[in-house]
């Protein structure tokens, strides 16, 4: 699982954790999702969002080395 700050209004999150078996995102990196596809926990005081690593869409990472930035 992910968990993700929340950004109201948009897809995107930034990454801020991430379950042991996560493979397509870091954390830091900025992910799409389909806000139909999550769920969302208080932790702190700080709401943040869970989604399952099958349900982002693609990933925004300067670590890919490509010209958009962009994978799924």
């Amino acid at each position: 699982r992910l968990m993700l700050v929340d950004e109201p209004g948009e897809r995107w999150a930034e990454v801020v954790a991430v379950g042991q078996n996560v493979r397509s995102a870091e954390i830091g990196d900025r992910v799409l999702f389909s806000p139909d596809d999550r769920y969302e926990v208080e932790v702190g005081g700080t709401d943040y969002i869970m989604l399952r690593e099958r349900d982002i869409h693609a990933v925004a990472a300067s670590r890919i080395e490509t010209n958009t930035g962009l994978y799924l």
